[in-house]
């Protein structure tokens, strides 16, 4: 085990997974000679050269329609969006393209592309900087989106994903790239949990709490606070947001019966929705509450000194737990 950021651990993916196989190269907005803005390819252009690191013009559509003709010729192209807001003048290449060519060709073409995308709030940068654009991208039938909340995945579903046939939207939360963790470097892909699982990151009998990226480490600490008040929170930590692992939501749900969904991104049609839904079909029975969504708000994201308010934090979630329990909570006030 070695003691990582997740900025090394990305880098430490990057390098095994172009060290195990000549065919993947990296392209991107100053990727190669600066290393990129949050150095995560940092070294990699000295190691590998420039044929396999390949600085990029400002051009996200460019950027991914090259990755498709790389793909189309057996490369296995990972593709750096330098920030979240950038990603939508690539969006057409991605939904239209990437998603849908191993459909359209019968098997015959694979998409095997690795989107790498710095995501989400809590680094003081404004909009086209603090971004979650997830729920498009999960709506898009051919595409895995994943999100990683720590070193290890960060290592291990990075090498996943760009050893996957399939094109993954790959999220990193760039307000984490600096938290450290222990990291397996040694640990074959073989014997890693799966991409697509779910990880069940506290175990608790009285509310499941569903999140991933860098909520987890708010939810976590969100169960430990309420460990005062006699509550044992289930901290679910999803990591794959297309598909979800419905078999480690349900199992959860099914035993607490009462469920809590928060994420970054805004409410009105995000994953949160789709996750309640889901669960509400699948547990319907089993629920002793409404599931309740903890969220960012539905406005385009808000300036540095306003964003502590807008992202989900302990408190909103706290409440929201409340609520599922039937305690006192904002919406009922101190007494029942």
């Amino acid at each position: 085990m070695t003691q990582l950021t997740m900025a090394k651990a990305l880098n430490e993916g990057l390098r095994r997974a172009m060290a195990d196989d000549p065919k993947v190269l990296i392209m991107g907005e100053d990727i190669g000679k600066l290393g990129g803005v949050f150095r995560i390819t940092d070294g990699l252009l000295d190691e590998f050269g420039a044929p396999r690191v390949i600085d990029t013009p400002l051009a996200e559509a460019g950027i991914m329609g090259t990755a498709v003709g790389l793909a189309y010729r057996g490369y296995r192209p990972v593709v750096e969006i330098q920030f979240d807001g950038f990603v939508y003048p690539a969006f057409d290449q991605i939904v239209c393209q990437v998603a849908k060519l191993h459909y359209r060709t019968s098997g015959k073409v694979t998409m095997p592309i690795t989107i790498r995308i710095p995501w989400a709030g809590g680094v003081g940068a404004a909009e086209h900087h603090s971004e979650s654009p997830e729920a498009y991208f999960v709506h898009t039938s051919g595409l895995r989106v994943v999100a990683v909340s720590n070193p290890q995945d960060a290592y291990t579903v990075l090498r996943q994903a760009i050893a996957s046939d399939d094109p993954v939207v790959f999220f990193e939360p760039k307000r984490l790239y600096h938290t450290k963790g222990e990291v397996d470097l040694d640990v074959p892909l073989a014997d890693a949990p799966p991409m697509g699982l779910a990880r069940v990151a506290r175990p608790g009998q009285d509310v499941t709490l569903l999140t991933y990226g860098a909520q987890v480490a708010t939810a976590m600490d969100a169960a430990t606070a309420a460990e005062d008040e006699g509550i044992d929170i289930e901290v679910i930590d999803l990591r794959s947001l297309s598909p979800v692992d419905y078999r480690t939501v349900a199992a959860s749900v099914r035993k607490t019966g009462r469920v809590v969904v928060t994420h970054e991104a805004a409410r009105e049609a995000g994953v949160g929705a789709e996750l309640v839904a889901s669960v509400t079909e699948k547990c319907f029975y089993h629920l002793e509450a409404p599931p309740v969504r903890v969220t960012g708000y539905d406005i385009p994201y808000p300036p540095a000194k306003l964003e502590k308010h807008h992202l989900p934090d302990l408190d909103r979630i706290l409440d929201a737990v409340d609520r599922v329990l039937d305690r006192p909570n904002s919406l009922t006030g101190v007494d029942l």
